[in-house]
């Protein structure tokens, strides 16, 4: 498609006629268009839209007036009569052939009226169908999604890289320009012959109650579409709220806040701590007065004491063993003695006398205590009360000295508490911004439910609309023609699904190429992003810097939020393949200087086979026009004049030193 002239008559503050050639030239590509803020930039890009959509153009200045509205204040306040136009000039190849194409759309002012008029002419004749349908008809040409990624305000285009709100961008373009729509479009147009095999011969209740159906499937996906909105809105405005009030506990914390709402908690736990430590300490002090820890200074004695009735059991025991040795010997001798075997008997006899003297000597332990076994027992369990009062006394002593490091930890932290007055405005801040987060949360759980419950009732209503259908169906499905065109309608729309997935997949690895490519060639600093990837699912557009981690646009700044929105715009073209025009109004806006002489090298001369660049002074200087001017086809400067509020069209460009004509 090839823009070739605008006309504006009485549009805006362009009083009567000005009219500008947009035709480019071979490699150079570039139509600039000058003028400082206010002298009608922005009207001329609406004028472009405006004569291509009418009420459905999304012009800059129009908000949220009716189209009516709009049209009766877009007519220059000076002219007479009360009447305004745009015409507009492009041509573009159709089934291999050429075609001129002049619209000419017209408005007056009659009353509380404005009537408008729409002609089209094709070669230069007036079509009369096409200027009856025209609206249809431009969609085929120019899909009005796709119309708004190549007619774009530079300033407003920062916002596309936010992953929400770049996603339906994404998702358009990859439906409608890179033609995945078409697949879709195939399957729903297969669908819709299924149906009307099924449908034939219905009588009128039947019809109209598929109609109804379908008349509240329509209103209630446009109430869908709305909440999704809203939705998108109310997520955006918690993120920022979230946000604030992260910042703000942040500064709280640092400023000893958290200490401060837990002054009264740590009080408790001192309190808690201090008690507790008096009742060890008295516990320990009742143990060592009253209990049986100060027999521990007895310690050395009572092991004497056991070593010496150890002793005396052991001389009890010997004495014991004695006469039974000496029975024991008398008959082992005897029997020794029969064998009549001197040696043995010998050595035998000494063995035994030793044995027996080795019992006597331990028979012969003096026992100056012989206590009882009453008293051994007594001895015993004193010494498991004192192992296990030592224990406990131990585990005391080691809970006192756990319990004053916790006190002297708390009373640190009570030391640091700020005062209350210290603190008080950010106290304040912070509940605020708590109360907006908690509304917002609660505003959207509304919302989102109020979304849900409009898909329950889409779902709802496409199961009925489906039942109606089949239930109709039932009559006709005998007739074999029809089952086979339902059946194999079915298993084109499974293949085309399957085709849809894959061309998808296609197209997104090769924006994801083209967008990183095209940022890489933008951007000043090398390795910021490392990667890109778009979510199928989602159609959100996904950073990776350079450790591999996911990279939040947030972290990028205005500049380059802008380059990357440049960037998709770019790589979406470069993908698409489309020849179409771009018109970009205040294209440098919020760039350093870096910035921009990319852009103006590596973007510009390489956007589209033709590019409309809509600047002010500030934007394309005299440094950038000089790299600009290789590739400039056509220069032309907005002139306000500041006493009659209108503006004038002069050949070409520049403010500074440096004017170039073209």
């Amino acid at each position: 498609m090839l823009l070739h002239e605008i006309t504006l008559e009485n549009f805006g503050a362009y009083k009567g006629k000005q009219s500008l050639s947009l035709s480019p030239k071979p490699g150079r590509p570039i139509i600039l268009i000058g003028g400082l803020n206010g002298c009608g930039k922005t009207t001329l890009l609406d004028a472009i839209q405006l004569a291509l959509y009418g009420a459905r153009a999304r012009c800059s200045g129009r908000g949220n007036r009716s189209y009516e509205a709009f049209l009766r204040d877009s007519v220059n306040r000076q002219a007479t009569p009360k009447q305004a136009g745009v015409k507009l000039w492009f041509s573009t190849t159709i089934e291999g052939e050429q075609r001129h194409y002049r619209i000419e759309r017209y408005w007056k002012i009659s009353g509380k009226t404005v009537p408008e008029s729409l002609e089209v002419f094709v070669n230069g004749e007036y079509d009369r169908a096409i200027s009856e349908t025209w609206a249809n008809y431009v969609e085929d040409l120019l899909p009005l999604e796709v119309a708004s990624l190549f007619f774009f305000d530079g300033e407003k285009i920062e916002s596309l890289a936010d992953p929400e709100r770049a996603a339906p961008v994404i998702e358009s373009a990859v439906q409608s320009l890179l033609g995945v729509s078409t697949v879709e479009q195939l399957r729903t147009d297969l669908l819709a012959l299924q149906r009307r095999q099924k449908v034939t011969k219905q009588d009128e209740a039947v019809l109209g109650q598929i109609a109804a159906i379908e008349a509240q499937l329509e209103e209630t996906e446009l109430a869908k579409a709305d909440a999704l909105q809203h939705v998108a809105a109310v997520r955006a405005d918690l993120l920022h709220a979230k946000k604030e009030l992260k910042d703000i506990e942040t500064k709280f914390a640092k400023q000893g806040g958290d200490l401060f709402q837990r002054r009264a908690e740590l009080q408790a736990h001192r309190d808690q701590a201090e008690r507790r430590l008096a009742a060890v300490r008295e516990t320990l002090a009742s143990a060592v007065a009253a209990g049986p820890l100060p027999l521990l200074l007895l310690q050395s004695r009572f092991a004497a004491l056991k070593a010496q009735v150890e002793k005396e059991q052991e001389a009890t025991r010997a004495e014991q063993m004695l006469g039974a040795l000496q029975e024991r010997d008398t008959r082992l001798l005897a029997l020794l003695g029969e064998a009549q075997d001197t040696t043995a008997l010998k050595q035998v006899a000494e063995f035994l006398e030793k044995d027996r003297s080795t019992w006597s000597s331990k028979a012969e332990t003096p026992k100056p205590i012989q206590m009882s076994s009453t008293g051994i027992k007594q001895l015993q369990l004193l010494d498991s009360v004192l192992a296990a009062e030592t224990h406990r006394g131990r585990e005391l002593l080691a809970e006192s000295a756990d319990l004053r490091r916790q006190l002297d930890t708390l009373d640190r932290q009570l030391a640091g508490v700020p005062a209350e007055d210290a603190i008080a405005d950010l106290i304040a801040q912070q509940e605020k911004a708590r109360q907006q987060v908690t509304g917002l949360e609660r505003e959207l759980r509304a919302v989102e439910e109020a979304h849900a419950a409009h898909t329950r009732d889409h779902e709802q209503l496409v199961t009925a609309r489906d039942r109606a259908y089949s239930k109709r169906a039932i009559d006709i499905a005998k007739i074999e023609h029809r089952s086979r065109v339902v059946s194999y309608s079915e298993r084109a729309r499974n293949t085309l699904e399957k085709f849809g997935e894959l061309l998808l997949k296609r197209h997104i690895n090769r924006l994801e190429v083209a967008v990183l490519d095209s940022f890489t060639r933008l951007m000043r600093k090398d390795g910021l992003v490392k990667d890109l990837r778009i979510d199928t699912s989602k159609f959100t557009l996904i950073l990776i810097s350079e450790d591999g981690e996911e990279l939040n646009p947030t972290r990028l700044s205005a500049g380059e939020r802008q380059l990357l929105a440049v960037s998709l715009l770019w790589g979406l073209a470069r993908v698409a393949g489309n020849r179409l025009p771009s018109v970009i109004d205040t294209p440098l806006g919020r760039l350093d200087s870096r910035h921009r002489q990319n852009l103006v090298t590596r973007y510009f001369p390489q956007a589209s086979h033709q590019v409309l660049l809509l600047s002010t002074d500030e934007e394309i200087t005299d440094d950038l026009l000089k790299s600009l001017i290789p590739s400039i086809a056509q220069t032309y400067t907005l002139v306000h004049d500041d006493k009659t509020f209108t503006t004038t069209v002069e050949r070409g460009y520049g403010w500074g030193k440096t004017r170039y004509v073209a």
